[in-house]
């Protein structure tokens, strides 16, 4: 830790506003004409990353993220998926696929300029870039943060979800643990907090197709997950981490932190984390 706290202050030199150190909140409050808006930063080193968001969020749970390591020299494109942003009635009909191709899109994107591009993903971004790794092994690493190998009680949920469909019911309002569910926090402000349930099963869909062949995931990768995490199954990311094909891998837990951890994370070292991983790899 005090070696990578030296690394930072070496390269923020100059830099007194850096978005490491800028509160969530305030930011979200200076910032509320992203919410709902992709995002692109141009870097200086060759290297690119896209950072996909979760379901039912925006770009803007990874817009900080981008930000810093934007700091650091990266060209960072932060995607928004097909049906999110607007209504909840968007995202009802969208199949995973559709998703799939935002992500190729994206990633086409950023190789047209950098020489080497990583791909970042919570939740269900998290999924699906795990999905894209299968399928281009020259991406050059993986951050899986939040990354649901099952969901908890998946079956259950799974057959509740589709009986509340035969009975007419569409949409469900979201739960949050009392602790970390708090109505201020970011991931909540910027989210659906009504979700159609069809959606729902799409992505238990993706998350059960992505267990598959888990071994042809080759790239250096970076796993994160809150100890705390109410919505994946409670060893999701030991269950990745031994399965995927990667030489190179490292998991880090988050303590005490909600499932999507990323937008309202204030812990630094967690963004330095993941400078350092991209930077050694």
């Amino acid at each position: 830790m005090v070696q990578r706290l030296v690394k930072f202050v070496g390269k923020a030199a100059g830099k007194a506003k850096s978005v490491l150190f800028a509160d969530p909140r305030m930011l979200y409050e200076e910032e509320r004409q992203f919410l709902n808006q992709p995002f692109f930063f141009a870097g200086q080193n060759g290297k690119g990353v896209l950072l996909v968001h979760g379901w039912t969020s925006t770009p803007y749970e990874l817009r900080r993220l981008g930000k810093y390591l934007n700091e650091n020299g990266y060209t960072v494109l932060g995607i928004q998926l097909t049906g999110h942003g607007t209504v909840p009635k968007d995202i009802e009909d969208v199949k995973w696929s559709v998703w799939m191709n935002d992500i190729k899109n994206g990633y086409a994107q950023l190789k047209k300029t950098c020489d080497k591009v990583y791909i970042g993903g919570t939740s269900i971004g998290a999924v699906l870039t795990m999905m894209m790794a299968k399928e281009n092994p020259e991406i050059a690493g993986i951050i899986l943060m939040a990354t649901p190998y099952k969901i908890r009680q998946e079956k259950l949920v799974t057959t509740a979800a589709k009986i509340a469909i035969l009975f007419g019911q569409k949409y469900r309002k979201k739960f949050y643990p009392p602790t970390f569910g708090i109505s201020s926090t970011i991931t909540r402000l910027i989210s659906y907090q009504t979700y159609p349930i069809k959606s729902a099963l799409e992505t238990f869909d993706l998350i059960k197709e992505t267990r598959k062949n888990l071994d042809k995931i080759m790239q250096p990768c970076l796993l994160m997950q809150s100890t705390h995490d109410h919505v994946v199954e409670k060893n999701s990311m030991e269950n990745i981490y031994n399965e995927i094909g990667s030489e190179i891998k490292k998991k880090i837990y988050i303590e005490k932190a909600y499932h999507t951890f990323i937008s309202d994370i204030k812990n630094e070292h967690i963004f330095m984390d993941i400078l350092e991983f991209l930077d050694g790899n």
